[in-house]
């Protein structure tokens, strides 16, 4: 428990690599691609295979793979959780192959079921058709690497699998920037880069498995009762984590159909909201999973959860606040170059308006999920995200057409919501949680310094029209004053109202 915040604040360190480094790999594919019909062919290709590893690997594999290892370190002999990895290996191996082997001859099918508004212009149908298969041997790689953190994860080595994706990003900047110049479609090098990082990603982890003592050869052992519990865990944990990523499809599907650059549009806006859902929430995530897993008291799992919910809180309020207020400015700095042009930038807001009133309810659930999945309870979390996803249905035929990206992404936050207060519910219906005390304080103090914040940054951040007048430089240098400056004053309004919990909160 002692570890508990300076574990997060490893993974989330590494992963703020990670994404700065997709920040760079974002504004390299603005420039050389911006939101026409090669940056919308490559998004919808990239999405495939990365829906099908959040199906079948990292979240959903992670939640049903966790606590059953755990309890193997836990409760068995060291011989028997040797013999669990290697049959696990051995049988994740056998169906990814067969799921990208599928995927690669059905790419066709992929994209008209993901992009039907691609049907329409066969050119780019062809083009996402193409970069599909390139991409999808990707979900095989990267599911590998979901398993092989997740065993890292278990024994406490959080710091190997948070930098792992810093060599996807580095992968496709260099290929974009190498070798996609000197080629007749630049956007295949970049389908091509994505593959080969996938490839960097795994063998990065082969010497830190080794470290632990669990590299072992895959095999196909029938009877091995740990993996059958996994496999009775993953099916309802694939649909319960990947809710957001079925949403993500829906959005895809309509976005194609209501206008052009649409995708590109949500592409480009879900990028600036992944910087803190990946960062902190990723974090949260995979800290709370193993630690929820070993904890036995209800007490201590109570105040544990507790303590995330806090977190989320305190992170999650001015990042929506400051992505609200700096959006624009944001979108103009990282990406207003080359193809790219003002007008696209524009309309990424609109959709980035709705994606960033989710950022605390996607991190929320996030957090409260594992609850669910550390006592090997996959089901109920399945039951609230079939509902979200009904709800991001419903509200996504409401607001697409009127209002296209601003409703798809309104959509999405909505679904969250209605996740979030399931999941919520549940967790106190069955005194599984409750919320422990100084919440009250906590969250008036804290929402004050958030409206002072937002009114600083409306007063400060200047007009659209001078960012879009200014050289990259000098958005860079007004963007850095405005982030580091409106850092400082949040926390300094903490503790200038008096918010004890940020001592308490550090000391879990």
């Amino acid at each position: 428990m002692n570890n508990l915040f300076r574990n997060v604040v490893r993974v989330a360190s590494n992963t703020f690599l990670s994404r700065l480094l997709g920040f760079v790999r974002d504004v390299v594919l603005a420039h050389l691609f911006g939101a026409g019909m090669a940056a919308d062919a490559f998004f919808v290709a990239q999405r495939i295979p990365n829906l099908f590893r959040r199906l079948f690997g990292e979240g959903a594999f992670s939640q049903a793979f966790v606590p059953v290892l755990n309890e193997y370190v836990r409760e068995r002999e060291a011989e028997e959780t040797r013999d669990f990895l290697a049959d696990v290996f051995g049988w994740l191996s056998l169906a990814l192959l067969a799921i990208t082997i599928i995927g690669i001859l059905g790419a066709s099918v992929l994209v008209y079921l993901l992009a039907p508004g691609f049907a329409s212009d066969p050119t780019k149908f062809h083009l996402a058709v193409s970069l599909t298969q390139i991409t999808f041997p990707y979900l095989f790689l990267i599911s590998l690497v979901a398993l092989s953190g997740g065993i890292l994860n278990t024994f406490g080595h959080f710091q190997v699998p948070a930098f792992t994706p810093v060599f996807l990003n580095l992968a496709i900047i260099f290929s974009a920037l190498l070798w996609a110049p000197h080629l007749a479609q630049p956007v295949y090098a970049v389908a091509w880069g994505m593959l080969i990082g996938g490839i960097v990603q795994l063998l990065f982890q082969i010497p830190a498995l080794r470290k632990v003592g669990h590299l072992h050869w895959p095999r196909l052992r029938r009877r091995d009762p740990g993996v059958a519990r996994v496999l009775r865990l993953l099916g309802p944990a694939a649909f319960g984590a990947s809710a957001a990523q079925v949403n993500l499809f829906l959005n895809t599907v309509l976005a194609s159909l209501v206008g052009a650059n649409v995708v590109s549009y949500l592409y480009y806006s879900d990028r600036l909201v992944e910087f803190p859902l990946g960062v902190f929430g990723v974090a949260l995530g995979t800290v709370v999973l193993p630690t929820l897993s070993r904890l036995q008291e209800e007490e201590t799992f109570a105040q544990t959860l507790d303590w995330a919910l806090r977190w989320t809180w305190l992170i999650g309020l001015p990042a929506t606040v400051g992505l609200l207020m700096l959006g624009h400015p944001l979108l103009v700095t990282l990406f207003r170059y080359g193809a790219y042009s003002a007008h696209d930038a524009a309309e990424s807001f609109r959709s980035l308006i709705g994606y960033g009133l989710g950022i605390i309810p996607i991190i929320a659930a996030r957090v409260l999920a594992p609850a669910f999945y550390a006592r090997q309870d996959t089901t109920t979390p399945m039951r609230f995200a079939m509902i979200s996803v009904a709800v991001n249905i419903i509200c996504s035929l409401i607001l697409a057409w009127p209002l296209q990206q601003l409703g798809l992404s309104l959509a999405t936050t909505m679904a969250a919501v209605v996740n979030l207060l399931l999941l919520y519910w549940r967790l106190r219906k069955d005194k599984i949680y409750s919320p422990q005390p100084g919440w009250g304080a906590f969250l008036g103090k804290t929402v004050l310094a958030a409206l002072v914040l937002g009114v600083a940054l409306y007063s400060l951040r200047g007009s659209s029209a001078s960012w879009l007048r200014w050289s990259a430089e000098m958005r860079i240098f007004h963007l850095m004053y405005l982030v580091l400056g409106s850092v400082g004053l949040y926390f300094f309004l903490l503790r200038v109202f008096g918010v004890a919990e940020l001592k308490s909160l550090r000391r879990r």
